[in-house]
Parts: structure tokens; C-alpha cells; sequence
């Protein structure tokens, strides 16, 4: 009996592996013993979750399966979506369906939690829906260009990119906020745990606005020209453009230069796409390449082909790439580790270019944008079988969403801690204090080298006024009067002793200064 229970305490230790947060805090070197004791607190905490979460393991019983063929010769992007919609229940079929849109090419975006879908046509169309139930929320005609479209916190918001503003809409179509700032967008994108809406527009100018206090927190200029490829990483909350030029700018809202700067491609960057843990990221470019790298070592992988300029990427949370080109559809499995000779899935939409595509999270379902409407494609193996409602429930009601919606703003992150590493934060330096303080002196004096000595601005302000200006002139005139009076009298008494010195009288000023 005692043989069993070691037996399953080392199974559950060796699970817990897997949710474990980062190494250990080494806090044996601290002196000090309220900060030491307050380091282990927090690492009792973080073992006692990962326990906890290794023994709630046993309630998540779904899997993720992908499609096998039966035999070896056969590939499973050969199947078919009417095929592989034949085999499904009833329920799963549904999910697969096709809207004939007349006002396309369309752009699209899912809610979080998978359970809502809003697209948007280049021609003013905008609609939202639960597509599980295909039941219709709102839609509108706004009768002008529509370049981008994304959700904001939950479902109840969302934020267009229209012709010349940014305009939020609630879930019933009713217009909430014009946001003036941002100019002529073209690509939106929405940070969930720091509540700010970005934006990229034909002026280059990179923008972040905090939706819960309405303020701009900051506008950096790209000094690139104009940008029509935008995506973030999720594991940092950094921003990554893709510009004309071929490279990839990575930005966070507390520098006004980018953080990195990568040369992608030999021309222009068509699309962007990075995997959920942040390690890889894919780009798309006019050269007809899509390129794997890895993004902690700023390292090429591998590179694929397209028929055509891909238009979109994205990664699934199982880690499937899909990419869209032309009238194609590709899905790649197993794309980053190692280069793969063929896809996973195709499918074409005969007659149309595919200008938008997103898998669904936590289902097996894929959204498609194009210029006849929108398409939802059922991708076995896409989506995490298992979902955290503490996360993203697609299930929740009314009153949780209101309690979610508060515990966010309560737990928002503030902007200044984005950055390119995010366990820097709350790491503990462990070099000596010599080092330190070298360290800490070096920063200064290059400091003070860099700083540029400031011009004294002579302000006069209220002091341009015509008859403040005409006594200036006379001041001045007066001045210069004297001065040359004082310079006239010292001449005088140090000129020579043979010439006669005559005095100035106030008939002076009528005779020829010429001699």
C-alpha cells in the first residue's frame, strides 16, 4: 500500500513537471530575510498550482486527434472537405458551412474563447454572430471602406478600420467611439491583458490606445513608409510589422525605436504569423517564400514555397500553419521543427482570392475570408481539446462574462512592463555589488556624455504686438545713439593734441555726412 501511494506521488510529481512556471527562484544567496521569506512563499505557491493542476489533469479527458490515412501511399491533403463532412456527427458537420457575401473581399476575426465571429467587407459590409448557433447579432452597412476588423475584450465590443478613422461598435451595431488619432489604419490588433488597441496606417505611425481609460499611450513613428502587415506575439505582447523593404520590425510601447530589426525577404512582407509559446514565427513576403524562424535566436529554419504571394498566415494552438494564396488554402503540420515535403490539408475556392483566414480556438474549425464571403473549414487536430474558463469559457453566461470583465480590468498589466523577455521581470540579479555599481557608473557617464546641452529659449509671448514692437525699435535706436555719443567723446579726449577739438551742436544733423 505504501509502495502504491510513492508510486502515484511520483506520477504526480513528474506531471507537474509540465506546469511549472520557469526554473526555480534561487534565493539561498539573499541576505536578506524578509525578502528571502517572502521568495519562498512564492515558490510554496507555485508548486502547490502546478500540483493542483497536474491532479485536475485527470477531469480534461479530450484529446486532439488529427486525420490518418489507412494506407501508407495515401496523403491525407487529398481528402476532401465534402469527404471528411460525410464522416462527422451531426453537430460537428454544422461547422462547416459557406456565406455568399456580396460586398467582399472580406476580413474577419474571432472572440477568444472561439465563440463569436465578426467579418467585415471592403465594401461597408459589417456583421457579428455566434456561428456554433448561426445566429445573427448585428449587421450593418457603414457605406464606406472597411480595411480591418478586430475584437476587442469580449464580444461585446469591436473596433473597425475604416477609411479614415478607427470606429468602435458594440454587439447591437450602434457606434460608440470615433477615435480621431488614429488616421487612414489598415491593420488593427487588440492586447487582451494590457487593454490597448493597436494600429498601423498608411502614414507609418505605430499606434497604442488603452481602452479603459481612453488615453494614448504611445505613437512611435517607423520611419518606414506604409505598413500593411501587423501581428503580435502572444507570449510577450510584442509588436511585429512587416514593411515594403523586406524586414520585420519588432516594437513595444516603451521605446521609440524597434527592438529588433530583421531583413525578411527581398521584397515587401505580405503576412506574419507567431505560435502561442512565442518560439517561431513565419513570414510571407512578394518573393513568393514563406520563411520559418526562430525567434529566439533571430535564425532562418527552413522556407517553403507558394504558387502565388501568400495573403495570410496564421498558427493554430496545436501548432498547425495555415497559409492562404491565390484561390488555395494550405494547412502544415509539424512546419516547424523540421521541413515538411508535403501539406497536411488543402482546399481550394474556385474563382475567388483568399484575403483572410484564422483558426477557431478550441475547436477544430478554421475561418476564411475571400471575395465572395466568408468559409468555415472543419481542420481535425486545430484546436485545444481542452479549455480553461478562467482563460476563455465558450460557454459562459451573462453574468460571468460582467464577473471576467471586472477581474480583467482589475488584473490589467501596465504597459511599462512589455517587454522582449517577459520573466525579467521579478528576477533577481545575483552579481556581486562591485559589479553592479561599475555597471551603474558606466550608465551615467554615458549618460551625461549623450546629453545635449539645451539653447536658452527667449520666450515673448504677449510681446509681439505692433505697439510694443515700435518701442523696441525706439529703445534700441536710443541705445545705439548713446553708445555712439560715448564712443565720439572717448575719440575726442584720445585724439591728437595738434587738431582743434570741436563740440558737437544740434545743427550737426542737417549737414552732408558725405566728405
Amino acid at each position: 500500500m505504501k509502495r502504491a501511494a510513492d508510486d502515484g506521488a511520483s506520477a504526480l510529481a513528474t506531471s507537474a513537471k509540465k506546469f511549472r512556471r520557469g526554473v526555480q527562484t534561487p534565493f539561498k544567496k539573499v541576505h536578506d530575510k524578509k525578502l528571502k521569506g517572502h521568495l519562498k512563499t512564492q515558490e510554496t505557491i507555485y508548486q502547490e498550482a502546478a500540483l493542483r493542476a497536474a491532479r485536475s489533469e485527470v477531469l480534461l479527458p479530450s484529446e486532439a486527434g488529427f486525420l490518418e490515412a489507412d494506407d501508407p501511399m495515401e496523403r491525407t491533403f487529398k481528402f476532401a472537405q465534402k469527404d471528411i463532412v460525410k464522416h462527422l456527427d451531426l453537430t460537428s458537420a454544422k461547422k462547416a458551412f459557406d456565406l455568399d457575401l456580396a460586398f467582399g473581399p472580406y476580413v474577419m476575426d474571432y472572440t477568444r474563447s472561439g465563440r463569436h465571429v465578426v467579418f467585415g467587407g471592403r465594401k461597408g459590409q459589417i456583421a457579428m454572430m455566434d456561428w456554433t448557433t448561426k445566429r445573427l447579432n448585428t449587421e450593418i452597412q457603414v457605406k464606406e471602406t472597411i480595411r480591418d476588423i478586430k475584437f476587442l475584450h469580449n464580444e461585446t465590443m469591436f473596433a473597425v478600420a475604416q477609411k479614415k478613422y478607427v470606429y468602435i461598435y458594440d454587439n447591437n451595431g450602434i457606434e460608440v467611439h470615433c477615435l480621431r488619432d488614429h488616421q487612414e489604419p489598415n491593420k488593427l490588433d487588440f492586447l487582451p491583458y494590457h487593454f490597448l488597441l493597436v494600429s498601423i496606417g498608411k502614414s507609418g505611425y505605430l499606434k497604442y490606445q488603452d481602452t479603459s481609460t481612453g488615453k494614448m499611450v504611445a505613437e512611435h513613428r517607423t520611419k518606414l513608409g506604409d505598413c500593411n502587415c501587423m501581428r503580435q506575439n502572444p507570449y510577450n505582447a510584442i509588436m511585429l510589422l512587416g514593411h515594403s523593404n523586406g524586414t520585420v520590425t519588432m516594437w513595444s510601447p516603451n521605446l521609440s525605436v524597434p527592438i529588433v530589426k530583421m531583413f525578411c525577404h527581398k521584397g515587401p512582407v505580405r503576412s506574419l504569423a507567431v505560435d502561442p509559446q512565442g518560439r517561431y514565427m513565419v513570414s510571407a513576403g512578394m518573393d513568393g517564400q514563406m520563411k520559418v524562424w526562430d525567434v529566439r535566436t533571430y535564425k532562418e529554419l527552413h522556407s517553403y514555397y507558394t504558387y502565388s504571394p501568400a495573403n495570410c498566415l496564421d498558427i493554430s494552438q496545436r501548432g498547425l500553419l495555415g497559409v492562404g494564396f491565390g484561390p488555395h488554402v494550405q494547412i502544415w503540420k509539424d512546419a516547424f521543427g523540421s521541413k515538411q515535403p508535403s501539406p497536411y490539408m488543402t482546399h481550394m475556392f474556385a474563382g475567388e482570392q483568399v484575403t483572410d483566414f484564422h483558426f477557431v480556438p478550441y475547436d477544430d474549425v478554421a475561418g476564411v475570408g475571400h471575395t465572395k464571403g466568408v468559409s468555415s473549414l472543419v481542420i481535425p487536430g486545430s484546436g485545444e481539446p481542452n479549455f480553461d474558463t478562467f482563460e476563455a469559457n465558450p460557454f459562459q453566461t451573462t453574468k460571468q462574462r460582467r464577473e471576467v470583465e471586472v477581474h480583467q480590468l482589475l488584473d490589467k498589466i501596465q504597459p511599462d512592463m512589455i517587454t522582449l523577455d517577459p520573466t525579467f521581470v521579478g528576477r533577481i540579479d545575483t552579481a556581486a555589488k562591485a559589479v553592479l555599481e561599475a555597471e551603474k557608473k558606466a550608465e551615467e557617464e554615458a549618460r551625461n556624455a549623450n546629453r545635449r546641452k539645451k539653447k536658452e529659449k527667449h520666450k515673448a509671448r504677449g510681446k509681439s504686438g505692433p505697439d510694443t514692437r515700435e518701442k523696441r525699435k525706439q529703445l534700441i535706436h536710443e541705445k545705439e545713439k548713446r553708445e555712439k555719443m560715448r564712443n565720439m567723446q572717448s575719440n575726442g579726449s584720445a585724439g591728437d593734441h595738434g587738431e582743434p577739438q570741436v563740440e558737437p551742436s544740434a545743427l550737426d544733423r542737417f549737414m552732408n555726412k558725405r566728405k
